[in-house]
Formats: structure tokens, C-alpha cells, sequence
């Protein structure tokens, strides 16, 4: 399937006259990291993907401290601001609303706006442990609107690259997924930030990074249907894990392993995967985005791997930016997340497969409780999923 199929993106835009696109109101939660990066997106978006399905209009902004918000709300654009987000959830010219706040406001909020007939984008993870997560899914999904759940990496270029050659055949059997996410910041033991504290986060490097590798596994291989991890905190005091490896297996066969620390000095974002197959085998690494690797046996024994610039035309999402060669950045990500959501909504059309719905959100929950219990209990485990 290419790019232009699975994301609605087709070739370079025409100038055409399609009138005045309609708006919709966004209301979000959280000013800091997420809200940064969401905002920048649904700002950018009515220029950068034109004709854009629907018009962002930056209604409210909500978050704890008054200062903070008060200030990023004006330098973000918002209309207004409000220390509290059931502000938000009541408005009636709200349509959207974006959850970017700590892990411990993801549930409340989340399901009052979709409850207030909104639809609902929330940053993984979706909740605080599977428990949570599948309620907020359940509770969500009962009332109809449309609900992503921020995996932000199913949109870089590359990955979604993968996906196509992966979905066209072209790895031939998938034998083996591996992936790790390493990052060095929370190395400082006089760190304080609720990313340490349970009761907010849930847990440390597992929600915060590992949910990352386990939802590409899901996106690029299949179903994750059992695995053996080894779960470890290293620094003095600390509540949460600071480490996690495990040994995975999917539902199609295949076999792999993932691992994620925020203690790994000086790698600063490198998330980095390799999928490989019985014809050909991608890799992936996060600090350069804008590449895939890959081999192939019939035809690369000789020359090696080839690099890819994913920035072609063609190539997924690539419409919306510059002449090939013209690399993106990170931050991209989040436009194009943003965009696929507003086309589900102007469209009645469906977030699923290309983006991750709450399901998803569950599901990846549903894996990093395993990696616990794995850990807790020293032994194999296999993964229940539940439906609704």
C-alpha cells in the first residue's frame, strides 16, 4: 500500500480554489513538552498541508500552575487559558480536545471530553497501567467520537516506509524484530519531576520510552503474544524502573527483543529497530530520521545496504514538505498525526491502521504490565487481551 493510499496524502497539491475550509475548535491540557509540540503542529498545519481537512482554531488551554499556562497560552495562540480543564471539557465550541498533560490527567479528562461528545487525541501512554488504559478505551469508544492515541513515531516517513514494504511483501516471512530506545537525562539522582513519581507517571522508563518500541513492534510485525523481561531501577530512591530488556514473541511467528533506559549516557533520543525478514531486512535509527536502511538478499549481497533518504515525492508524507533532499525533523511528526485525525473527522473516515486508536493504547499498555509481572515474578508470561 503506499503512502498516499494508507494516509489519505496524495501527490504534490494543485493549486485549486477549495474555498474556506471549515474549523475546529481545539481545546488542550498540558502547556509543557507535549503541549509545545502540539501546538506548533496545529498552528503549522493550515499551511503546510493544504488544503488542510479542518482549520485548527485555538480556543483554550488548560494546565496547574496560572503563570505557566497564562504564558504559554499567549505565546501559543490560544484564545484563552484556564487553570482548569473542566473548562475546556464544557465548551460547547470545542470539537476537538488534545490531552498532552501528565500521565495521572490522561483518564478524567480524556473520557469527560469524548463523554461531551469531543473527539479526543491523548499522548501515550494511554493510561497509568492497563487497568486504566482499558477504561479509558472502553469508556471513550462507548460514545463514538473518533480517538487517537499519540504514538507520534507511526509517522515519521521511514517508518511508515517500512510498514509499506513489510505490508507489499517485500521482507518476505518476518523473523525478527529488535528494538531499543535509550536516553541519558534522568541519570541526575537531584532530578525532581513527576515523571519519578508513580501515583503521576505509573512507571518510569517502561511508559515513558519501552511503550514507544512495543507499538512500532505492534505496528510493523504484529501482536506481541508473549515475553521473559528483566526490570531494573538503579538509582537510589527512585520509585520507578530506570531499565527494562525483554525477549519477545509474536503472533505471526516471529521472535525479537526490546530494551529501554533513561540511563544511557549520551544517547540523547536514539530509538532505533530493525526488522528482518527471509528476503530483505530494514533498519532505523531515530537520530537520523530522515533514513531507512535496507537490504535485500537478491539483489544487495554484493553492494551491501542501501541508504534511503525517505524525502522523495512518493515517498509517505513528503507531500506536505520540501524538494527531496529537503530533510524533516521531529517535530514534523506531530503535524502529520494531527492532520490524519482532522481527515477521520472531517471525513467519518477511521483513525485505524494508520494511526494508533485507544485500542492501540490499550494494547501497548496491556504489553508493558507484562513486562512488569515478567520481571516481578522472574518467568515467561503470555498476554491476555481484552475486548470490548
Amino acid at each position: 500500500m503506499s503512502g498516499a493510499q494508507e494516509t489519505g496524502i496524495g501527490a504534490r497539491p494543485q493549486l485549486v480554489d477549495v474555498g474556506e475550509p471549515r474549523e475546529i475548535g481545539v481545546g488542550m491540557l498540558g502547556y509543557a513538552f507535549m503541549g509545545k509540540a502540539h501546538s506548533s503542529a496545529l498552528l503549522a498545519l493550515p499551511h503546510v498541508a493544504w488544503p488542510p481537512p479542518l482549520v485548527p482554531r485555538l480556543v483554550a488551554i488548560a494546565g496547574r500552575d496560572e503563570t505557566a499556562v497564562a504564558e504559554a497560552g499567549r505565546r501559543y495562540g490560544f484564545e484563552r487559558w484556564t487553570t482548569d480543564w473542566r473548562d475546556v471539557v464544557v465548551d460547547p465550541s470545542i470539537g476537538l480536545f488534545d490531552n498532552g498533560g501528565p500521565n495521572s490527567v490522561h483518564a478524567e479528562p480524556t473520557i469527560a471530553a469524548a463523554e461531551a461528545g469531543k473527539h479526543v487525541l491523548c499522548e501515550k501512554p494511554l493510561g497509568r497501567d492497563a487497568d486504566e488504559a482499558f477504561e479509558i478505551w472502553s469508556r471513550v469508544a462507548a460514545t463514538g467520537v473518533k480517538h487517537l492515541c499519540g504514538f507520534n513515531f507511526r509517522f515519521v516517513p521511514a517508518v511508515r516506509l517500512a510498514r509499506e514494504l513489510i505490508g507489499a511483501g517485500e521482507l518476505g516471512e518476518i523473523r525478527h524484530f529488535r528494538a531499543r530506545y535509550l536516553q541519558d537525562w534522568a541519570d541526575d539522582p537531584g532530578l525532581d519531576t513527576w515523571r519519578f513519581d508513580p501515583a503521576a507517571a505509573g512507571s518510569g522508563a517502561i511508559g515513558d520510552l519501552a511503550t514507544h518500541v512495543v507499538d512500532l513492534g505492534r505496528y510493523l510485525v504484529g501482536e506481541i503474544s508473549a515475553l521473559s523481561a528483566v526490570v531494573k531501577t538503579f538509582v537510589p530512591g527512585r520509585e520507578v524502573d530506570d531499565a527494562v530488556e525483554a525477549v519477545v514473541e509474536f503472533e505471526p511467528g516471529a521472535v525479537g527483543t526490546l530494551e529501554a533506559t533513561r540511563l544511557a549516557l549520551g544517547r540523547r533520543n536514539a530509538c532505533q529497530w530493525e526488522v528482518n525478514g527471509s528476503k530483505a531486512s530494514v533498519w532505523f535509527d531515530m537520530e537520523r530520521m530522515n533514513e531507512l536502511r535496507i537490504f535485500r538478499a537478491d539483489g544487495d549481497r554484493a553492494r551491501g545496504v542501501k541508504t534511503v533518504l525517505v524525502t522523495e515525492p512518493d515517498h509517505p508524507f513528503c507531500s506536505y514538505w520540501w524538494p527531496p533532499g529537503h530533510i524533516i525533523g521531529w517535530g514534523d511528526t506531530f503535524l502529520h498525526e494531527i492532520a490524519h485525525l482532522l481527515r477521520a473527522i472531517a471525513e467519518d473516515g477511521e483513525v485505524a491502521p494508520a494511526g494508533a486508536t485507544f485500542e492501540d493504547g490499550y494494547r501497548a499498555s496491556e504489553v508493558c504490565a507484562a513486562l512488569v509481572r515478567s520481571a516481578n515474578e522472574r518467568r515467561r508470561v503470555e498476554i491476555a487481551y481484552r475486548t470490548l
